[in-house]
């Protein structure tokens, strides 16, 4: 997977998602570049002009470089009057006709990897329930971050795996495993189809069974494969359930129909049998 084609995708979303829960009509965002002291704007949302495409933003420069030092989200009601923030970009901001502009930055693992905007063309307060649905689509952006990332580590895993002669294998491919569980429990909650098949199709690269499109004789749904996924690296039902968003009765059933479709007695067995069909690595 290229990762600023799909980080690139997420903002593009989020931007949407940001328009839509707060009512903002103006949305802006990018990635950080190499280096980590700039990001360039890629996706825009609601603008009249390009003026702001493709514009570099310096640490600490203007209300986005603000966000990215300080690694949380900050807003002016007047961008251009503001005296909160220096003004490398007011030319850009003034064709576009902004004046309130919030900016949250998207921060993976302690690490800032984009910012996004949200604007009004009109100088009034943004309120804490606007700048709140802000940062909601920001958490978005990083939870599907954190899956990509688990997903290149994972294929990363799977070559070491494989060149590996001696007793290391063994744990490196628990690893795997715990990563393959983990992402197969993520997959759902991503927006975006394309990226979420790019997901299973990884995943699959280690199964060569059901995540790759080939249908293994016990014919285990995508929810019984992900709760198998789980319990396999030693959950509760419990903490399958939280993972994957199901009450803790849902589990029990999707365990209990599992074992019958594999012929095995115990959850163990269960978790054998779906590795020998090819459902996990």
């Amino acid at each position: 997977m290229t990762s600023t084609r799909t980080d690139a995708a997420e903002i593009g979303a989020a931007l949407l998602r940001l328009r839509r829960t707060t009512g903002l009509p103006v949305a802006f965002g990018g990635l950080i570049e190499a280096g980590g002291r700039q990001m360039r704007i890629q996706q825009l949302s609601g603008t009249a002009t390009a003026s702001l495409r493709a514009l570099v933003v310096s640490l600490g420069n203007g209300l986005g470089g603000k966000a990215l030092a300080r690694t949380r989200p900050c807003a002016v009601t007047d961008y251009r009057a503001s005296r909160q923030i220096s003004h490398e970009y007011d030319e850009a901001v003034r064709q576009e006709g902004l004046h309130a502009v919030l900016a949250v930055p998207v921060v993976v693992r302690r690490r800032v990897r984009g910012v996004l905007y949200g604007a009004l063309r009109a100088a009034q307060p943004l309120g804490d329930r606007t700048l709140g649905a802000a940062v909601a689509a920001a958490r978005d952006v990083e939870q599907a971050l954190v899956v990509q990332d688990e997903a290149r580590s994972l294929l990363t895993s799977s070559g070491a795996t494989r060149g590996d002669p001696d007793g290391a294998r063994a744990a490196a491919w628990e690893q795997v495993r715990e990563a393959h569980g983990a992402l197969r429990a993520l997959a759902p909650r991503i927006t975006d189809p394309g990226l979420r098949a790019e997901l299973l199709a990884a995943c699959g690269l280690l199964t060569g069974g059901a995540d790759n499109g080939r249908r293994p004789e016990a014919g285990l749904t995508a929810r019984e494969v992900d709760v198998l996924g789980c319990l396999a690296s030693g959950a509760t039902n419990a903490a399958v359930a939280e993972r994957l968003g199901l009450r803790p009765e849902t589990v029990k059933s999707y365990l209990r129909s599992t074992m019958r479709k594999l012929g095995a007695s115990t959850r163990g067995e269960a978790v054998v049998a779906a590795r020998r069909a090819g459902y996990l690595p």
